[in-house]
């Protein structure tokens, strides 16, 4: 007979990695009716979960961690009743996350990515995520998931990457989907797009200028616009006014001049402005701005871009061209 010695508090870490590891082990989460064994019968109809793949770069939070509870009780649920149950468990390639820590890195060694070339790049792009991408999984075995881990897969994995292709046609087809010009968040260091998911938000104090906008046929006439953002009076299209504004009614129609260009564009009528912002008149810049886009639209704006992948002026803002966006707003 041999002694034992219980620990006073209960030591949960090993045990539930103990018992999960044996689980794991035994095919405990393998559905019953797998295509691949002997035995295996067409007419079971499955129940089968993909995970909402999470970044493969980061780390679990309290949204994870109610999405695996939820669905690991359905799948839990549905495997005791004895019908051929799959969680497919996986993570997603979180390309921006990845190449921003991929770029840090190189960083330190006093690099970036244009040096070394697209294929190296990639190399160590994959290097990292084999090193770093485990945490997730680990993390989600500690919450005890009964994923079927032999099936473990990859947003970047050939099928998927194909079944995401063929998912994009059908919806194109069905005319669900198309493509147009749209405005996007741009990350000048990155030279990327990013999703508005992926955009932190933030207020902070600013300073309002104003400049004149002077009518094009009464130069001792002219419209206060103010604008936190000078550097995009060189892609305004046009100014608006609220249609029930008395001060500018007399403008609608009529055209303005752009400042330091020279342009001349129209003023419009448009209920978006508010009347007590500023000096009432909106300029109008739907290249740069997200509501301008959607004025723009209504009233058949061209639009102008006035930054390049690095924020520099682009060959469409005259004299400043080539500077940087902040660098230009000073000058303005």
């Amino acid at each position: 007979m041999t002694e034992t010695t219980l620990s006073k508090a209960y030591d949960f870490k090993a045990t539930e990695s103990r018992i999960y590891e044996r689980w794991e082990k035994q095919g405990y989460f393998k559905p019953a009716n797998d295509p691949n064994q002997p035995g295996f019968d067409p007419s079971r109809k499955p129940f089968v979960i993909s995970i909402p793949p999470p970044n493969v770069t980061g780390e679990l939070h309290l949204g994870h961690a109610m999405f695996v509870s939820m669905e690991d009780l359905m799948i839990r649920y549905h495997r005791m009743k004895g019908i051929p149950t799959l969680w497919v468990p996986g993570t997603d390639h979180a390309g921006i996350a990845t190449q921003l820590q991929v770029e840090k890195s190189l960083a330190k060694e006093g690099l970036e990515r244009e040096q070394i070339g697209r294929e190296e790049f990639l190399r160590r792009t994959w290097a990292w995520k084999e090193k770093y991408g485990g945490i997730i999984t680990r993390q989600i075995r500690r919450l005890g998931a009964s994923c079927d881990w032999e099936r473990e897969r990859f947003t970047l994995d050939e099928g998927l990457s194909k079944a995401v292709r063929e998912a994009f046609v059908h919806l194109y087809e069905k005319g669900l989907i198309y493509r147009g010009p749209r405005l996007i968040n741009w990350s000048p260091g990155l030279r990327t797009a990013v999703s508005d998911l992926e955009v932190e938000y933030s207020q902070e104090p600013g300073t309002l200028y104003y400049f004149k906008y002077i009518l094009a046929d009464a130069p001792d006439e002219y419209l206060p616009v103010a604008t936190t953002r000078p550097e995009t009076i060189l892609g305004d299209t046009a100014v608006a006014v609220h249609p029930e504004d008395p001060r500018y009614q007399r403008f609608i129609g009529r055209k303005v001049v752009v400042p330091i260009l020279g342009r001349d564009i129209p003023v419009i009528a448009d209920e978006y402005v508010d009347r007590e912002f500023g000096g009432g008149a909106l300029k109008v810049t739907p290249g740069h701005d997200p509501n301008d886009f959607i004025i723009g639209e209504r009233h058949g704006l061209p639009v102008i871009s006035i930054l390049d992948e690095a924020a520099r002026v682009n060959q469409n803002g005259g004299a400043y061209a080539g500077l940087d966006r902040y660098d230009a707003r000073q000058k303005l």
